[in-house]
């Protein structure tokens, strides 16, 4: 019994000097990063929604009840989750002039190895140790800001309960894709999530160029193309922004069209925006390399000849010309069971390093064909065919390849972050059409994208075969134009959405 106690009292302590040891060295940790990035560190539209949250959060009575104070920021690895909590850290330090100690912030990773402890036991040490007080008696605003949190099982139970118990917590969760899985009911109701993603080329250009701005509205017009295309105004509307944006590329001082193969080809995670093309492949391998090895076996176990599993798969989705993938063509290929090839595949869009489209089948019809894959960013894909000696940034079929890539990555992010399209499909039947987009009145989109010369007869079968009433071309065309009942594109107007 004594030693059971003295067990308690050292691990109580050990938690204690932990604590302690996080809460001193944060600062400084926030200073070194933000001082490395430097000159290019710009800030995310994420950082200025959860900024937004801090603000009502610190206004609290005067805003009546505060409900988005439990904020999960899941993403794959290199898009900036930890950057934007270190930036709202030295917000909150260095604007709001909180005190050191009633911001916490800490890894789980980190503590699961080190400490074997979960997260309930460091903010319990937190409050009780540091604040001298329980969650419910708190009588000032604390922060506690968690990275890696899916590797603590219990985060989600334990961030509903915090929330519950206090209304003077404010959270921030960082993690991989996984944590929108994990979320329970209960937790779901409680949560204000923000996806993070790659950059979009209007994000890059805004990063990459200080007080370099797109028209305002000019993301909203090309939704509104895509989505209210019958609409004559909306169309209008549409080549008025783009007409904006073409005067305004030019203070940029290079070619949009060079900016914008660079941003494709390397350039689709914050970290890459001043590194080489060679650093930048370098840098976005050695980031899937880690997602295979810690965030793929923290969300399912596998056995350890499975992680070169995981790569040839990978491999072979990045090599493959555009089309479907079936798990027998893959377990064919790779000599692998189908049932292990479909647990990796779906894990790794548990990550968000992939994500699959599934070929159109109309109301209530399963189609029983291959899904086709696609990664997150096109980026992703350049990495792992610079590693392999198969990168070639002059080859067209293998760019046409890359911008399929992006628009898929384009329409998921839509879907994820405004939940419209409702649905994203591909036509599998013979010479079918890239994508098909169906809206919340249940409205049938054909989409095809070129790059290089097309005309609209493909997209023309497509309008008829579905009933639309119009179809969309995203290609290399000069400007915005409809004609007849076919919308045209230019990619990188369309690189705006």
């Amino acid at each position: 019994m004594d030693e059971t106690k003295g067990n308690n009292e050292k691990d109580k302590e050990q938690m204690l000097k932990y604590t302690l040891a996080k809460l001193s060295e944060a600062p400084q940790l926030v200073k070194n990063h933000l001082e490395e990035a430097g000159k290019t560190l710009r800030y995310r539209r994420a950082y200025f929604r959860i900024k937004k949250y801090v603000d009502e959060f610190l206004l609290g009575e005067e805003l009546g009840n505060i409900t988005k104070r439990l904020i999960i920021l899941p993403g794959l690895r290199g898009v900036g989750k930890t950057t934007i909590v270190y930036q709202i850290y030295d917000y909150l330090k260095n604007q709001k002039k909180i005190e050191q100690d009633r911001i916490l912030y800490f890894s789980t990773d980190e503590l699961k190895a080190y400490m074997g402890k979960n997260i309930l036991d460091v903010v319990d040490t937190f409050i009780q140790e540091i604040h001298k007080t329980s969650p419910v008696h708190l009588d000032k605003e604390i922060f506690v800001f968690i990275d890696e949190a899916h590797f603590d099982n219990n985060w989600s139970e334990t961030a509903k309960v915090l929330f519950d118990k206090s209304k003077k917590i404010f959270m921030i969760f960082t993690g991989s894709s996984a944590l929108n899985l994990e979320l329970s009911v209960d937790a779901a109701r409680r949560t204000t999530k923000e996806i993070v993603f790659p950059m979009n080329f209007s994000e890059y250009l805004t990063l990459r160029y200080e007080n370099w701005f797109p028209p305002k509205g000019m993301t909203e017009s090309i939704r509104d193309l895509i989505f209210r295309g019958d609409e004559e105004l909306v169309v209008k509307h549409a080549s008025a922004k783009e007409n904006e944006l073409t005067k305004l590329v030019l203070a940029i001082g290079r070619p949009i069209e060079k900016e914008w193969e660079d941003f494709v080809c390397c350039k689709g995670f914050p970290f890459s925006l001043n590194m080489s093309q060679v650093e930048s492949h370098e840098k976005i391998f050695s980031m899937i390399d880690r997602v295979i090895e810690k965030d793929i076996f923290s969300i399912q176990s596998f056995n350890t000849e499975t992680r070169n599993t995981i790569s040839r798969i990978l491999t072979f989705l990045a090599l493959q010309s555009p089309g479907g993938t079936s798990d027998s063509k893959l377990s064919s290929r790779l000599s692998i069971s189908p049932t292990l090839i479909r647990s990796i595949l779906d894990v790794l869009e548990k990550t968000h390093l992939i994500f699959s489209i599934k070929p159109y089948g109309g109301a209530g019809k399963i189609v029983r064909k291959a899904w086709k894959y696609y990664f997150l960013s096109p980026s992703i894909n350049t990495a792992i065919r610079f590693k392999l000696g198969s990168y070639d940034r002059t080859n067209r079929e293998m760019f046409g390849v890359l911008v399929e890539n992006m628009v898929a990555s384009y329409f998921v992010r839509m879907k994820e972050t405004i939940n419209l399209p409702t649905g994203i499909f591909y036509d599998s039947s013979d010479n079918g059409v890239d994508f098909i987009l169906r809206d919340k009145e249940e409205k049938i989109i054909p989409i095809e994208v070129g790059y290089g010369k097309k005309d609209g007869g493909q997209i023309k079968k497509a309008i008829k075969k579905y009933g639309s009433k119009y179809g969309i071309l995203i290609c290399d065309c000069p400007k915005i134009n409809k004609a007849d009942d076919v919308i045209y594109i230019p990619i990188t107007t369309f690189s705006f959405v």
